[in-house]
């Protein structure tokens, strides 16, 4: 299924098998329970509001519906307003939508993401990669495990 995103930029977010050399890394936000906004979270708003479902959400990311509802009600619990609203059962069924401070912290979230994946790569600029690593040469089977 497409991966939805706010800019074709964050098509590239998915996470190589072999590192390269030079400077990774992700951001995320931590809040008084730990974790309250990253990547996984984000793209779990991202598709709630394309499919408006959970169940939906989490089928596409292959993702267990009780932790993508543990990770939405997490995100709610700690913001001042609710980045998800859930309307329950029915002759319609129910469903999900991303509210407006939801869309402004996925805004918010990729335009830190660009920043710091900018940040990385002008400091990555500075570094020389030592000698002794061989450049595209990935890690060995032993080292991933």
């Amino acid at each position: 299924m497409p991966r939805t995103t706010t800019s074709p930029a964050h098509a590239r977010k998915a996470l190589p098998r072999v590192s390269l050399p030079g400077l990774h890394g992700r951001v995320w936000i931590d809040g008084p329970e730990g974790t309250f906004i990253g990547y996984g979270r984000v793209v779990l708003l991202e598709r709630i509001r394309q499919y408006g479902s959970i169940t939906k959400a989490a089928k596409s990311m292959e993702m267990a519906y009780r932790r993508a509802w543990d990770l939405v009600d997490s995100m709610n619990r700690q913001a001042k307003e609710p980045f998800v609203e859930v309307a329950t059962g029915g002759k319609g069924g129910g469903g999900a939508r991303v509210t407006a401070q939801g869309e402004k912290a996925i805004a918010l979230f990729w335009r830190l993401d660009d920043d710091f994946q900018r940040f990385l790569k002008n400091e990555g600029r500075k570094l020389t990669v030592p000698a002794t690593i061989k450049q595209g040469a990935g890690r060995s089977k032993a080292a991933r495990k």
